[in-house]
């Protein structure tokens, strides 16, 4: 089959991120409960309503400081952003190339409005943010799109929105219950492992 799409994964694939970075932060500032609240795999409610755009930073933050009233907010600020590392700018050499060759491609991101801010100038800083958002056709944030991964209904709406067929386009994440989600909708699920890059799976499909 010919794929005809590749919708990327931000965090893991072009972004490095330390997942539990948060935690080891929010855990030296005091919480000790942070880890059962927040990972890779799953999390607490309210990290799915911060995800999904249905509440504000603020109340976010209010949430932390209420385990941690003796913390500053910019010691919640720092902690909660920890998470974030650097970009990969070879990787966003290579979906510029792919949408040279005429596949579309999109971002889709678990994300919320302050990681948001945050990566955005870090990528604008390193690699300019509009150089970036021009490799994709349209990117989409989970605070913005109202929906998150795994929910194999966000995966359907972003197709339906671009007109794309699930079975002909690919899905890469570097989180399994997500590249499970994209191929429960019908989606061509890649995982990608620490060592390798998304070209490495790519590239033979297309």
């Amino acid at each position: 089959m010919k794929y005809e799409a590749v919708i990327f994964d931000f965090g893991g694939v072009f972004f490095e991120i330390d997942y539990n970075a948060p935690v080891r932060a929010f855990e030296a500032l005091g919480m000790d409960s942070f880890a059962e609240a927040y990972s890779q795999a799953q999390q607490n409610e309210i990290f799915d309503l911060l995800e999904t755009g249905k509440i504000p930073g603020e109340e976010f933050y209010k949430w932390i400081a209420s385990y941690l009233p003796n913390a500053s907010r910019q010691q919640l600020v720092d902690a909660w952003n920890s998470i974030l590392l650097y970009l990969h700018p070879e990787r966003v050499d290579h979906v510029h190339q792919l949408k040279a060759k005429g596949i579309r491609t999109f971002l889709f991101s678990n994300t919320n409005m302050i990681h948001v801010e945050v990566f955005e100038r870090m990528v604008d800083e390193s690699y300019g943010l509009e150089k970036f958002k021009s490799a994709f056709e349209f990117v989409h944030y989970s605070n913005v799109l109202g929906m998150r991964k795994p929910d194999p209904a966000s995966f359907l709406e972003i197709c339906r929105r671009h007109g794309l067929t699930p079975e002909k386009t690919i899905f890469i994440d570097d989180s399994i219950q997500h590249v499970e989600g994209s191929i429960k909708a019908g989606l061509k699920g890649l995982h990608l492992l620490p060592h390798q890059t998304p070209a490495e799976l790519i590239d033979p499909l297309v």
